[in-house]
């Protein structure tokens, strides 16, 4: 049975065409992985299913009574909201519902005759649809899913504005199994999530019945749980069935057939006009040149998808730091309530360090200790001599309405527009790219650009906060190389152990010195 139909799909920004008549269609049961580069359109794709963004032409048709639950990467929860609220929020029509059934009862007591039936039947289905539903039982589920996340730890009255990045996605995907839509749409949930939640997420999936469509660029989790994959790239879309890996083998072979396939028919068109420009002008081979002529009139002329641009990362590399990079000493992380227990680490010149740990328990709040960005409760940080340092943030800062030219000139105002320019295509972006506002590009396409401004400065301690998120497979196997190449220190905190294995030294799980676990 089919779910979604999109047919003949047309969208752009501007000048910028993002599909071209693109048709898909979803039944029930299917696992789909929706992949493609940063910027190919996979959120905007989302965002026109779920009726976010109007389409410039096509159709697209849902069947009939489906409840879809969109976990989006962009979706901001507000401040004065607790966990409990957000969660009790997934059963929003419940409660319409109870307040109807309120309404029902308070006018049964003035109706009379075949009103009085009206409503008592529609009270009867209310109080039908409330029990089935488990109404009555909502808080000890908010209870039960605040516990599976870790949720409850934190404590579920706490406000949402105060959590972290993966705090903030385990109650939106919490919110979203509460619900229990018909069809879960997931976009790249594994961003800002531990290692152990990553793992439950993955079980869940696997064991879910109803149909998903989830975009992540987590190839072990994507081929562990989708069973069909849909590669966006150049306006189109196209179906390939089984996991990631069946699916760069089909692509290769595709790829390569049609590179085959054009070379021949570009030696037979080189061969036809060479025919045609020395047999027109003579009597004799006219009549040939013109049949010729018009084979290549009729000619379907195959063509090659234009290659895009891949990142070309390099880190400038600073004078030498001194042997010490940086210790700490019984350093306690937090802001009104410790964190940790008192953390005494050092760093040597040249040492590349994963950081680990639960979501919550401080690793960004460790980072920003360090730098000085946060002042500690107690102890203390002693940085190193000759440091140069390199800050990566999570996310962009909200509101930035400047454009990728504007905001790499803000910090280095002595480049050329070409220097500039260059730098940014260097990262794997577009001319349309570098000229848009920041804010209107997609996370991948963000981060890139706070990459690029990293990558012109010259460091020799580079501090990473979660850099692969949102990240395309090319730009993380790029991203890998060129920390590899670094010659200074690498402090990084990352949750993919595929990236960091092999690069880094050593690894510091914070779990081990967290009181919040």
């Amino acid at each position: 049975m089919s779910i979604l139909n999109v047919e003949h799909l047309s969208h752009g920004f501007g000048d910028r065409a993002i599909f071209t008549d693109v048709s898909f269609r979803l039944l029930k049961g299917e696992h789909i992985g929706l992949i493609g580069a940063n910027g190919e359109g996979k959120s905007t794709f989302m965002s026109i299913i779920t009726d976010k963004l109007m389409l410039d032409e096509g159709t697209i048709e849902w069947a009939k009574h489906v409840r879809v639950g969109y976990l989006d990467q962009h979706t901001v929860l507000e401040r004065g909201m607790t966990i409990r609220g957000v969660l009790k929020s997934a059963f929003s029509f419940l409660f319409e519902l109870e307040e109807r059934m309120n309404a029902i009862c308070d006018r049964l007591g003035e109706a009379e005759g075949a009103e009085q039936e009206t409503l008592m039947e529609e009270l009867g289905t209310i109080q039908d649809l409330l029990s089935a539903h488990d109404f009555y039982c909502i808080d000890s589920k908010v209870e039960e899913i605040g516990h599976a996340f870790g949720l409850d730890e934190i404590g579920l009255d706490k406000d949402v504005d105060e959590l972290s990045g993966g705090q903030r996605t385990k109650v939106l995907l919490g919110k979203l199994l509460l619900e229990k839509p018909d069809i879960l749409l997931l976009d790249e949930p594994t961003n800002y999530l531990d290692v152990q939640h990553i793992k439950w997420l993955q079980r869940y999936l696997q064991e879910y019945e109803n149909a998903f469509i989830l975009i992540s660029h987590d190839i072990p989790f994507l081929n562990s749980v989708v069973n069909l994959i849909y590669h966006m790239e150049n306006q189109r879309l196209d179906r390939y069935v089984g996991d990631y890996d069946r699916f760069l083998e089909v692509y290769a072979m595709k790829k390569s057939q049609l590179e085959a396939s054009y070379k021949r028919q570009q030696q037979e068109i080189a061969k036809l006009q060479d025919f045609v420009a020395r047999n027109k002008a003579r009597v004799a081979t006219r009549n040939m040149a013109m049949s010729r002529q018009k084979k290549l009139d009729k000619m379907e002329v195959i063509e090659l998808a234009r290659e895009k641009p891949k990142p070309e990362f390099a880190f400038l590399n600073a004078r030498a730091a001194g042997k010490l990079v940086f210790e700490t000493k019984e350093l306690v992380i937090g802001y009104e309530e410790p964190l940790c227990a008192p953390l005494t680490f050092s760093m040597e010149r040249g040492e590349k360090i994963a950081v680990t740990g639960a979501n919550g328990i401080g690793k960004t709040t460790f980072l920003k200790s360090i730098l000085g960005l946060v002042a500690p409760l107690s102890g203390c940080t002693e940085l190193g001599d000759y440091l140069y340092t390199g800050y990566f943030e999570q996310e962009t800062a909200p509101g930035n309405t400047a454009t990728c030219i504007e905001e790499l000139w803000k910090e280095f105002p002595s480049y050329t527009q070409y220097q500039v320019r260059a730098a940014l295509a260097k990262c794997g972006l577009t001319t349309k790219n570098i000229e848009s506002q920041v804010r209107v590009l997609s996370g991948g396409e963000q981060a890139k650009v706070r990459l690029c401004k990293l990558m012109n400065r010259e460091t020799n301690f580079l501090l990473l906060d979660e850099p692969t998120n949102h990240l395309d497979v090319d730009a993380k196997a790029e991203l890998r190389r060129a920390l590899m190449e670094y010659k200074g220190t690498v402090l990084l905190i990352c949750h993919e152990p595929e990236f960091y294995d092999g690069l880094v030294s050593g690894v510091w799980d914070l779990s081990q010195w967290s009181l919040k676990l």
